[in-house]
């Protein structure tokens, strides 16, 4: 089984780790032995990111490089949690490979696919190489939520995503780099994949029950990264508000000239309260949900000028 050293090796696999404790010896061990046995000619590192867990993650992580010290294992450790999207970043820049897999800790995702993935980039010359989740052992609301969230996401932003998306995909270091050279505040990592154009290879797969511990992958977090997507790869909410504004215009210049003929021909009465208010609550409401757009658009626009560092390496175990 090689390993590499300072010099770029063949492939490069980057597992973030939040709060995964009591899975990670047994993820690097099911991936020394149905990936890198099955590929002994390909050199290979792993990189491990350690994204603020409050548990002992790490400490089994330098346990895990203590017990295999001739193997290319590195650790990178955050000050803080940063997010998963950060912490997949962080091992990219690390990552020495012709190309970069990114896979979960918690073994929802099978790490065999990782042979085919590695086919299809060195036989068959794929830049891009997804596993797309084709079901998943999960609860019915979570799989109706995660089709309706990628379904917003391929109308909107990209058609090519698939109806279950994906967190598990293989990159060349072309395709790397191009992520890397466009750093963005509020990333979505999936687009940030698909928007260059490169030719994509899916691999449908079902996603595994989580073993150990429950998904740190909250509502609030969910909802944030949907407004990202949009936010950052669609047009619609200004098209949206722009739509709005000229049917609301056309509406009120249509009930205004009503008004006028009422006047004319004196069928203006003073029981006129109720309609009134419902016109102004309407009207109001709609201008303070078009005024969050505005403000999501101008607070990410802030965020990007200000070009804080995504993240905060503490240490790096390497």
């Amino acid at each position: 089984m090689k390993t590499t050293t300072d010099k770029p090796g063949d492939y490069s696999i980057v597992i973030p780790v939040f709060f995964n404790e009591g899975t990670l010896k047994k993820t690097y061990r099911i991936l020394r032995e149905k990936v890198m046995a099955q590929n002994p000619g390909k050199t290979c590192e792993v990189i491990f990111v350690d994204d603020g867990s409050g548990d002992r993650s790490l400490e089994e992580l330098v346990q895990l490089k203590k017990e295999y010290p001739e193997e290319n294992i590195k650790i990178i450790k955050f000050t803080r949690n940063f997010g998963q999207v950060a912490a997949i970043r962080a091992g990219y820049q690390l990552a020495k490979g012709k190309c970069v897999i990114n896979i979960s800790a918690d073994l929802q995702d099978p790490p065999e696919l990782i042979n085919q993935m590695l086919n299809h980039f060195f036989n068959d010359n794929y830049e891009v190489v997804v596993c797309t989740r084709e079901s998943r052992d999960e609860s019915f609301l979570k799989r109706k939520a995660s089709r309706l969230f990628y379904g917003i996401i391929k109308k909107l932003s990209f058609a090519n995503m698939p109806p279950g998306g994906f967190d598990f995909v293989l990159i060349s270091d072309k395709v790397k780099t191009i992520i890397l050279d466009r750093p963005e505040a509020n990333p979505f990592w999936q687009g940030q994949i698909l928007w260059p154009g490169y030719s994509v290879k899916f691999i449908p797969y079902k996603r595994q029950k989580r073993e150990i511990g429950a998904s740190r992958w909250t509502l609030s977090k969910k909802v944030k990264y949907l407004i990202d997507s949009m936010m950052s790869y669609s047009y619609f909410p200004l098209r949206l508000i722009s739509v709005t504004g000229i049917l609301l215009a056309l509406g009120g210049f249509l009930y205004a000239l009503i008004i006028f003929f009422a006047k004319i021909f004196g069928n203006i009465t003073i029981t006129g309260w109720a309609p009134l208010m419902i016109v102004v609550l309407v009207l109001s409401g709609i201008q303070m949900l078009m005024l969050g757009v505005i403000g999501e658009y101008l607070w990410r626009t802030l965020d990007q000028v200000r070009n804080r560092a995504p993240y905060i390496i503490e240490k790096v175990y390497d």
